[in-house]
């Protein structure tokens, strides 16, 4: 974990370039920040919750990311607003960061979670399948790349993490593909990975381009995604005060039912083996929901920026001696019940 404090000379306006934070003006009042409190974005990115959160008026905000490009490229707005405090860390390790701090605690966290416009926009990292470049999908830089999970990674392996982080109905015949093709020289690009992808899966017949399912679960892989969330959600735990507001933004399946299930179970509701059996109310629930369904973003949103059509919000409380629950608000009326 580093405390950014060097100054920088990128113009304060290069961190918004590009990048459209989804959902903000639902995350801003499922938020509520209010002046005296301290937030924690768990994941600053392109800094649009942060900025906005400090122009609410909150005291101070501690800002997290793993992804260094992510940090420099807050460096400006950290030089210049001194109740932002900026630190390269991962998000599991939020607890640590808010003691570090000098904190005890604070009055709201959140979570944008995937992957960022920066990091899909900038070839050279290796997330997209739009540009030919190294295939590597490391955000913080560190560790085992892409290319070398396709190198090392049997075929039964592939085919499971296709399935399972990418719901790649084609997973099988993908793996069988990139095995067969890596026996006949290396799969290091992400241009060789799409074709091969492509080569296997036929014609899109959803319009989604091939290679999107292979992409995604390679990227969760590696940056072992819904194990990091986890952790993060323990974290959060310790980290926020009784009362406190906890947000998420989620855009996969996996991360958004990992949220639902961790707060169903801490908030006494568990997991039903058929709908209409009654949940088992927990004696001291340590949280409950803000809002009854997850809310979507609206179609104009989604019509003007693409990558928010799968975007899910969900908004809990942290419960505890003393507060004051108003219980879940309406959310989002088109959703399924199930989906609580």
């Amino acid at each position: 974990m580093v405390p950014i404090d060097a100054p920088s000379p990128l113009p304060d306006d290069s961190a918004r370039q590009g990048h459209a934070p989804v959902m903000l003006a639902e995350v801003l009042h499922a938020l509520a920040p209010i002046a005296g409190q301290t937030v924690l974005d768990a994941t600053f990115g392109g800094g649009g919750y942060t900025r906005a959160i400090l122009a609410a008026g909150a005291a101070q905000v501690i800002a997290l990311d793993r992804d260094p490009d992510a940090i420099a490229r807050g460096r400006p707005l950290a030089d210049a607003e001194p109740r932002l405090t900026l630190v390269q860390a991962r998000f599991g390790e939020l607890d640590q960061v808010v003691r570090d701090q000098g904190l005890g605690q604070v009055d709201a966290i959140v979570f944008d979670l995937g992957v960022s416009s920066f990091q899909i926009d900038q070839p050279e990292r290796g997330f997209s399948f739009r540009f030919d470049a190294p295939l590597d999908m490391r955000m913080s830089k560190e560790g085992q790349t892409a290319a070398e999970v396709v190198a090392e990674a049997s075929e039964v392996e592939l085919a499971r993490l296709l399935w399972n982080y990418g719901d790649e109905r084609d997973a099988r015949r993908i793996a069988r593909a990139v095995v067969a093709e890596r026996d006949k020289a290396p799969i290091d690009t992400t241009r060789r990975l799409a074709e091969i992808v492509a080569r296997a899966k036929g014609p899109s017949r959803d319009q989604i381009d091939p290679a999107t399912r292979t992409f995604q679960a390679l990227r969760i892989v590696v940056n072992d995604e819904l194990g990091e969330l986890r952790q993060a959600l323990e974290a959060a735990e310790r980290a926020l005060r009784p009362g406190g507001r906890f947000v998420t933004v989620a855009f996969h399946s996996g991360e958004d039912s990992i949220v639902k299930d961790f707060v169903n179970d801490r908030g006494g509701r568990i997991r039903r083996s058929y709908r209409h059996m009654p949940p088992v109310p927990e004696e001291n629930p340590r949280w409950g929901w803000l809002i009854d369904r997850p809310l979507r973003p609206t179609a104009e949103e989604s019509g003007d920026n693409p990558r928010a059509r799968s975007a899910k919000l969900r908004s809990a409380m942290r419960l505890g001696a003393g507060v004051k629950f108003p219980g879940p608000a309406r959310g989002d009326a088109g959703m399924n019940e199930d989906e609580r």
